[in-house]
């Protein structure tokens, strides 16, 4: 059993009969004498995405949802009529499993050949995957920067990885040049290698 002093970022609950991942979590103490604690939370439904602001009582118990991590490797993605589907293989058993461009969302976008991830299952069943939290993608695009930009403390520019997706980077960053990207919060780490 879980309970709300146990909350923290990350934290996996049942709730309503679904399994939940707790994304935010903060403490309100009560205005008045005698009342609880309140505990909000943002959580994050893990099969279906759903983001969810919810408040509960300090003490309030919940189970733990029936939730593993398996090691998987992300191999490639293909274009299945409208949407694209990703493919992954268990580290485990080598079986390949595959989810849909909805079941990824953004993920979708940090996605390179051959990433280690961790498979979410749910009641055995692969439902979606865990991201490291870093991962080195190549830039195909930066917007020049202005030789006045450092001295007006404007010292990044905008760059696009070979997947699209859109930081803010430093100056010294070209296209072709290997960065490394932190996936919780999308934003530039530090350079591998340069192009």
């Amino acid at each position: 059993m879980l309970s709300t002093s146990d909350f923290k970022k990350g934290v996996r609950l049942e709730y309503e009969g679904q399994p939940w991942i707790l994304e935010t979590v903060r403490s309100q103490s009560p205005s008045a004498r005698g009342a609880a604690t309140l505990i909000k939370v943002r959580m994050r439904n893990v099969l279906t995405g759903q983001i969810s602001d919810k408040t509960f009582k300090a003490g309030e118990k919940f189970q733990e949802p029936d939730l593993q991590l398996r090691p998987a490797q992300y191999l490639y993605a293909a274009p299945d009529g409208d949407q694209t589907t990703y493919y992954f293989m268990d580290n485990a058993n080598y079986e390949q499993f595959e989810l849909s461009e909805a079941a990824l969302d953004d993920q979708r976008l940090f996605l390179v050949e051959n990433l280690e991830v961790k498979a979410l299952l749910y009641n055995d069943r692969v439902v979606g995957v865990e991201l490291p939290q870093f991962v080195e993608m190549e830039m195909e695009d930066v917007a020049p920067g202005s030789r006045g930009d450092t001295a007006s403390g404007g010292v990044s520019t905008t760059g696009t990885t070979v997947t699209g997706v859109k930081i803010q980077v430093p100056l010294f960053i070209k296209p072709g040049d290997v960065v490394r990207i932190d996936t919780t919060t999308g934003q530039f780490k530090d350079r591998v290698k340069g192009g």
